[in-house]
């Protein structure tokens, strides 16, 4: 083995012994390790930069738009009710969240679909009282995995179908015919996670339980919009009866008051619907289609609803609306800012908005434009102003729109027009043309230190191929098999999913495609079992973040480090690698 590969493996096993065992972030872990193969000379500074025009890691950018539009025009939430439902358990919900993530990913790049997904989940989490953490990794292995059981679920399937042809002469694998290890594969994964993720999944508390904490129990008043989705519906059915950290005290129904509020009764229009909670649940109360806040005063401000933010203000002992209710003291012409709901010491405050009398100490939840942050921060009239994240009120009238948006990107891609990342491009943008996100929105949600570790792991790979290294560790591995056909394709799996794990997908594939040939060659046997191996060990990566890139979307919003992934992928991993020596053989006879 040569110096250069020698050290390229040490610079590896160093980086995922930090990313193990510290707590340094892991696009500076990354980045440190591709600097060192840069100065060392192992890489060339075009090779260690390659990552960042990868057409993956521009595509996961991209996505992150594309998501953006689906969450600013609360369409996400649509997704939540229409696929997932209300679990009854852990158990249930990772079962609800799984199968059809796996199905999608059988069709459609599996990148779009957890890029999606992952803020749906959150807020499907939240509402739910689970775990988030319980729900993130569940998500990237079922893409992962729904992947293998068609021929366009990866382009890793495409690219070694098209070895196949270009190196055999073969017509090639037919769409379904990965099925049958795809399948049961992806059947395994799922009861896998259902059964041992109680315990190897990381255990974090869930959204709920942070809250419980929060000292501020504020009063917010809510109106049913006439004609809206929710008229009709039960308390039960529009989601409304066990939001987290929030609870519906009573019902103003034309001056008549609904005390104890019944789960069954059903929703008319113009109710008006009185809560109390904590503070992050009356921000996901103003997201929800059909409800809007029942003060007039929102309406009456002169900026449109999508520019506005939701703030938090202490009224001071000299604020000169002090003692006076809110609609005497013409607090949102005083302010240009209206008042959503108010928390006094954890108290009911049995009085509409309009009418309660401020008091020094008063917390108040105003709805104005994000400037009012920079205009009162140092204000006699407020102990505290601060604004609170992700509150602008959703663009509910574009949700069809970002829908279509997405649904374009998916038959354009599903049907060969595009390429993804084209595809990506072009919903992005009419994302933004459509206002259906800003492009200042677009830009926070990208998750740049994602990107950075996608970018950081390519040149990583970079290195791996460049020194030699890949291809030494692919050899003797496969030297073990002592002419043994079913311990050599043992062997092409765990040296794939090795290869897989330290770089790309496709480049692992393509790199162990020419040794198993020649193994299979050499063994006198058929090359299909192999080849099969390569397509399904290629793509199923769990033990590690960087070894898929979905695996790195969900780590930040999971909350998971390295070694969450170990102790989940590795049993996942020895678990799918029985299952593919017991199917692949008998398919596809050596």
């Amino acid at each position: 083995m040569s110096l250069d590969a020698s050290f390229t493996i040490a610079v590896i096993l160093l980086c995922f012994g930090m990313l193990a065992f510290t707590r340094y972030p892991a696009d500076a872990i990354m980045m440190g390790g591709l600097t060192l193969l840069l100065l060392t000379g192992v890489l060339t500074p075009a090779q260690a930069l390659s990552g960042l025009s990868n057409e993956g890691m521009v595509t996961v950018g991209v996505l992150y738009i594309v998501a953006s539009g689906l969450h600013a025009t609360g369409a996400v939430t649509w997704l939540v009710h229409s696929f997932l439902g209300r679990p009854q358990s852990l158990n249930s919900a990772q079962f609800r969240l799984m199968v059809p993530v796996a199905a999608f990913s059988a069709f459609l790049n599996n990148t779009p679909v957890v890029a999606i997904m992952i803020p749906a989940v959150k807020d499907w989490a939240k509402r739910n009282k689970l775990a988030v953490s319980k729900l993130m990794m569940p998500l990237s292995f079922a893409a992962i995995a729904g992947g293998t059981c068609t021929l366009i679920g990866t382009s890793t399937n495409l690219v070694v179908n098209g070895l196949l042809i270009e190196t055999t002469g073969q017509s090639g694998l037919g769409l379904f015919e990965l099925a049958w290890v795809g399948v049961p594969v992806t059947v395994m994964v799922i009861l896998s996670v259902m059964m041992a993720g109680r315990w190897l999944l990381p255990k974090q508390k869930a959204m709920v339980e942070q809250m419980a904490d929060d000292a501020r129990g504020y009063t917010v008043e809510m109106m049913v919009d006439a004609g809206s989705t929710l008229v009709g519906r039960t308390i039960e059915q529009a989601g409304l009866r066990h939001l987290p950290g929030l609870y519906l005290i009573e019902i103003d129904r034309d001056g008549r008051i609904l005390p104890a509020v019944s789960p069954q009764e059903e929703l008319q229009g113009n109710d008006r619907l009185i809560f109390a909670g904590v503070v992050e649940s009356v921000v996901d109360l103003q997201k929800i289609r059909g409800l809007t806040p029942a003060t007039n005063q929102v309406f009456k401000l002169n900026t449109p609803r999508s520019e506005r933010c939701l703030i938090e203000a202490v009224i001071s002992d000299s604020c000169p609306l002090a003692g006076i209710s809110i609609r005497e003291g013409k607090f949102r012409s005083y302010y240009n800012a209206a008042v959503i709901a108010v928390a006094r010491k954890g108290e009911h405050i049995q009085k509409r908005i309009g009418d309660i009398i401020l008091e020094p100490g008063d917390t108040l939840l105003l709805e104005a434009q994000p400037n009012f942050v920079d205009q009162h921060r140092n204000s006699r009239d407020f102990y505290l102003v601060s604004r609170l994240d992700d509150s602008t009120p959703p663009r509910h009238e574009r949700a069809v729109t970002s829908l279509l948006i997405l649904a374009g990107l998916v038959v354009t891609v599903s049907v060969g027009w595009l390429s993804i990342l084209t595809a990506a491009l072009i919903a992005a943008g009419l994302m933004i043309i459509s206002r259906c996100t800003t492009a200042s929105e677009g830009r926070k949600a990208v998750d740049w230190s994602v990107l950075v570790v996608i970018a950081a792991s390519i040149g990583i790979g970079q290195a791996l191929q460049a020194s030699g290294a890949a291809g030494v560790i692919a050899h003797h591995l496969l030297s073990l098999s002592a002419g043994e056909p079913l311990l050599a394709l043992l062997l092409v799996f765990f040296a794939t999913t090795l290869l897989t794990s330290m770089i790309t997908n496709n480049a692992a594939a393509v790199l162990m495609f020419p040794i198993a040939l020649s193994s299979s060659q050499d063994l006198g046997v058929s090359f299909m079992p192999f080849v099969i191996t390569i397509m399904v060990s290629a793509s199923l990566s769990f033990a590690t973040p960087m070894g898929y890139q979905t695996n790195l979307m969900v780590m930040a919003p999971g909350g998971y480090r390295f070694s969450d992934y170990l102790k989940m992928g590795i049993p996942l991993t020895l678990i799918v690698g029985i299952i593919v020596m017991l199917l692949v053989p008998q398919i596809w006879p050596f």
